[in-house]
């Protein structure tokens, strides 16, 4: 068994329990859920951001402990200020130390898309999310058949949300394409062995089609990296530890964010 095996067994299990202690009926009754949420797309494409998802990330099965001293408020404030097309949050505790307080906080501090980051297996998880202010979720093909993804693309899509499906190959690419995805995000990091090689996107990137945003996910530490993706036809990069292992995350962005403009 795996670490994505180890984390998909326990949020079974953790979801079970979430589904016993709050209906759906009560999510549907959050603060959040009648909000209108912003477009994955405009902002990602917007010529005043820099296509950045900039991830809030305090742990990681494979790093431990990355950066646990910091504020999810004035992290993501620090990372839409800095440019940030969207944000990502992670809100799985066992494994990533996340919380769903994070998401909520990071909605009421920000005013740009924000990402469900999590280990999705069940329709319930898609309607918290909305319930927690998320403009995003993310479906990740490694753990999902193509009827899941198409039922949980379908259903978020009937709530106003933005649909990411992750993939690692092209196997994964080409079984989970379905027309309620607004992206398709290409992890670079390998599952099994979490070892990380950002040639995955270049791999797997032409294969995407056009009408999809492409996301090139991991691995991504320096600006070169984003112009080389750009030419490829990249949209967007998810970069979380590059920044959460400093000490102030959202001054490295915005340090970041310079030497990419210059």
């Amino acid at each position: 068994m795996n670490i994505l095996d180890k984390i998909v067994a326990h949020k079974r299990k953790e979801v079970e329990q979430d589904k016993r202690e709050r209906s759906v009926a009560e999510l549907e009754r959050s603060d959040f859920f009648q909000r209108q949420t912003h477009s994955f797309r405009e902002f990602l494409l917007a010529p005043d951001r820099t296509g950045i998802i900039a991830e809030f990330k305090r742990r990681s099965p494979s790093k431990g402990i990355i950066n646990d001293a910091v504020l999810v408020k004035n992290v993501t404030k620090a990372y839409a200020e800095a440019g940030a097309s969207a944000l990502s949050v992670l809100t799985d505790s066992n494994f990533f130390m996340g919380d769903r307080g994070d998401l909520l906080e990071a909605r009421g501090a920000n005013d740009i898309p924000v990402l469900r980051k999590d280990f999705m297996i069940d329709e319930y998880q898609i309607i918290e999310a909305k319930s927690l202010g998320a403009d995003i979720v993310l479906l990740i093909a490694a753990i999902l058949s193509p009827t899941e993804i198409k039922k949980m693309a379908a259903l978020a899509k009937a709530l106003g949300l933005n649909v990411l499906l992750e993939v690692h190959n092209l196997e994964e690419l080409k079984r989970s394409l379905d027309v309620n995805l607004d992206a398709i995000g290409v992890n670079n990091r390998n599952l099994n062995d979490f070892t990380v090689s950002v040639e995955t996107s270049y791999q797997l990137g032409e294969y995407i089609p056009p009408e999809f945003l492409k996301i090139s996910e991991s691995a991504i530490s320096n600006t070169d990296t984003i112009k080389q993706l750009k030419k490829a036809g990249f949209n967007g990069f998810l970069i979380g530890e590059n920044f959460m292992k400093q000490p102030e995350p959202g001054q490295a962005m915005k340090d970041f964010v310079k030497k990419l403009n210059a």
